[in-house]
């Protein structure tokens, strides 16, 4: 497990974390919400675009295939890449790269060029969030490691409740140009706020051929099948919203920012309180969240014809994106030395979803299934992630009647090395606070 060395010592259970805890949560966090906006603003953007720029809107969902390759190729190759740079440089670069993107994005003269701007903005973002949730982890003792990194995904949430409505809403009124602009300045905001505040550490200690012993691991692997297949079918049903929201259920495209605000009070409220559970039972929180989502995706058709149902449903579905905090604690417990390549591929494994889902929702409507089939296909998505969910707690589960809830007996069936230390005046002003993630 990646456990911070406060964690592992008897100090830390009692001690607490750096006084500028929050700052440095919400400082991770705004990278997030910069992600979390262009991510999933481009799904509800995609029918405006695909109009200016001369393609059909299936055409167009390549523009989110591209970015979601960006992130699976991505995350692995600058996790290897940078195991021997400190996290808060690698956070910098990182984000000032994923500004870039977003800013070709914007300047794009046509549909080939946009692909290419999309596939350089996904590049960092498994990488960010992976070194963002090793950070978090760190500052935190192990029993609130899921907790902390939920936290950081909050900023990845909250976009789907602020960012992603106001893009939208920037995009109808001002140009689809005009959002991806916006998410470049967020990108510029939290290379600043991370400069000024993410702790100062080492050099990484991990080198290249460390990080990718990962991939001989069949339990990282097993983690990452769920990922890739049960989060499919989020994806599946929100890049068609929009489309589904004007075609199936009639609402002017003004409300369109409203029912992405429901989703995104969904998803955040979802990573505030879900993860409370994981840490708790782990591996038993994901198996229910991938149920939970399958139920919610198969009424999505049925709910359709009604805004109100509509709305209720897509709240559902949207809490079920605190999967993502739960698996990446999974692979920290699993990854060993690891640590960083682990974590990015995490998020490779969502965005291999983010391809997936709507590639197969894609195909249902040009087979003549219409808007809504999108449902029963991520339903069947979710469904085949919970298969492979049992074939790892088959693996990794503790016998009947064992104390799930015990750190030692996680401690004892996935022992890892700890992560790489924070700076030392980050630990000695670790004992003087109470943990405000508690």
């Amino acid at each position: 497990m990646s456990i911070s060395p406060q964690a592992t010592s008897p100090r830390a259970t009692t001690a607490s974390a750096p006084p500028h805890l929050a700052i440095v949560l919400f400082s991770l966090a705004m990278g997030g919400f910069a992600i979390g906006t262009t991510e999933f603003a481009s799904m509800s953007l995609l029918p405006f675009f695909a109009a200016d720029l001369g393609i059909d809107e299936p055409a167009a969902g390549h523009a989110i295939s591209a970015y979601a390759l960006g992130v699976v190729l991505g995350a692995p190759l600058i996790a290897v890449l940078g195991a021997r740079f400190a996290r808060r440089t690698q956070l910098l670069v990182l984000m000032a790269v994923f500004a870039l993107g977003n800013a070709l994005t914007a300047l794009a003269p046509g549909f080939g060029w946009m692909i290419a701007a999309r596939f350089l903005a996904g590049l960092p973002h498994g990488a960010y969030f992976g070194i963002a949730a090793l950070v978090a982890a760190s500052l935190v003792p192990q029993h609130r490691r899921s907790r902390a990194i939920g936290q950081v995904m909050l900023g990845l949430t909250g976009a789907t409740i602020i960012g992603v409505p106001l893009a939208n809403l920037v995009g109808q009124t001002v140009g689809w140009r005009a959002s991806f602009g916006l998410v470049s300045l967020l990108a510029l905001l939290t290379v600043l706020l991370c400069a000024l505040f993410a702790p100062r550490d080492q050099a990484g200690r991990s080198d290249p051929l460390r990080e990718l012993g990962a991939l001989r691991s069949g339990r990282v692997w097993i983690t990452l099948a769920i990922a890739a297949i049960g989060f499919g079918g989020m994806f599946a049903v929100y890049t068609y919203l929009a489309t589904t929201l004007i075609e199936v259920t009639k609402v002017s495209p003004a409300v369109i920012p409203i029912f992405l605000a429901v989703f995104g009070v969904g998803a955040t409220l979802g990573n505030l309180f879900v993860p409370r559970f994981a840490d708790r039972a782990l591996m038993p929180t994901a198996g229910s969240i991938l149920l939970f989502s399958a139920v919610a995706l198969l009424v999505f058709p049925l709910a359709a014809g009604n805004p109100w149902l509509l709305a209720a449903d897509v709240f559902v579905i949207g809490a079920s994106v605190s999967l993502g905090a739960v698996l990446q604690t999974r692979l920290m417990d699993v990854a060993g030395d690891a640590q960083a390549l682990a974590a990015a591929l995490n998020h490779s494994a969502f965005n291999t979803a983010n391809a997936l889902g709507p590639f197969l929702g894609g195909l249902a409507i040009r087979e003549g299934l219409g808007w809504t089939s999108t449902g029963p296909v991520g339903a069947a998505l979710a469904l085949l992630g919970f298969l492979i969910w049992i074939v790892a707690w088959r693996d990794a589960g503790p016998a009947p009647g064992a104390d799930t809830s015990s750190d030692a007996t996680l401690l004892k069936t996935t022992p890892a090395r700890p992560a790489p230390p924070l700076a030392p005046d980050d630990r000695s002003r670790s004992d003087a606070v109470r943990d405000p993630v508690a």
